[in-house]
């Protein structure tokens, strides 16, 4: 039984961790294509620090070190566009 418990934990573990590693822009890139597929329009996606920034937290990025922002709605007048339009 231990045998069967560690060998998931070797298996599943480096998963868990490549998942977390994967780099900021790449994922917003992901988050940003599903959305679009859905239909989804006028939002906004920010990299912030894990303890910053307000809004649905829909990823985390570099080791857990960053998070993914999701706001509805288009970016204030001041800040350029956070995502990326396709034609």
């Amino acid at each position: 039984m231990k045998t069967l418990l560690l060998a998931a934990v070797a298996i599943l573990a480096p998963a868990s961790i490549h998942a977390q590693a994967k780099a900021c822009e790449q994922l917003k890139t992901e988050i940003a294509a599903k959305l679009d597929q859905k239909g989804v329009k006028g939002y906004t996606l920010e990299i912030v620090a894990k303890d910053q920034g307000d809004g649905k937290v829909v990823g985390t990025c570099e080791g857990g070190t960053k998070k993914i922002v999701y706001r509805k709605g288009s970016a204030p007048a001041d800040e350029a566009p956070k995502t990326d339009s396709k034609p």
